[in-house]
């Protein structure tokens, strides 16, 4: 990251904005988080997926709301788009070349984005305690 004269961080590349995604979730107690690396795949619809996963729809919104707050805070980015706060089941945040897809558990296991981007290289994250 970048300091300038504020002292306020800027981003300097898509591996900063991971970084605050994840730290965003931990900071909600979100689990499951998995980077879907799909820079390879000519057809993906982003560089990246960071997915994750909460116990119920009042964390879903709780964690996807982490989030948009810690990267705006600490990166000074904010999402070009988000959408699926009226149920919570499944919440997107655009950052451009990175997705984030927070989901209720049973709608995780049902969709299965792992699978589906079974090509891309795939980066578990170890749940904190």
């Amino acid at each position: 990251m970048i300091t300038n004269s504020n002292n306020k961080t800027s981003i300097k590349d898509n591996k900063d904005i991971s970084k605050l995604i994840i730290e965003g979730i931990q900071e909600k107690k979100g689990k499951g988080i998995v980077i879907l690396d799909l820079s390879a795949i000519e057809t993906a619809a982003a560089h990246e997926f960071i997915v994750c996963e909460g116990s119920s729809t009042m964390q879903v919104t709780s964690i996807a709301d982490s989030i948009r707050d810690y990267v705006l805070e600490h990166g000074g980015v904010k999402p070009y788009n988000y959408d699926g706060y009226r149920n919570a089941e499944w919440i997107v945040i655009d950052y451009g070349d990175i997705l984030v897809h927070v989901f209720y558990k049973e709608v995780r296991d049902h969709y299965n984005l792992e699978e589906l981007w079974c090509d891309a290289v795939i980066t578990k994250v170890p749940d904190l305690d």
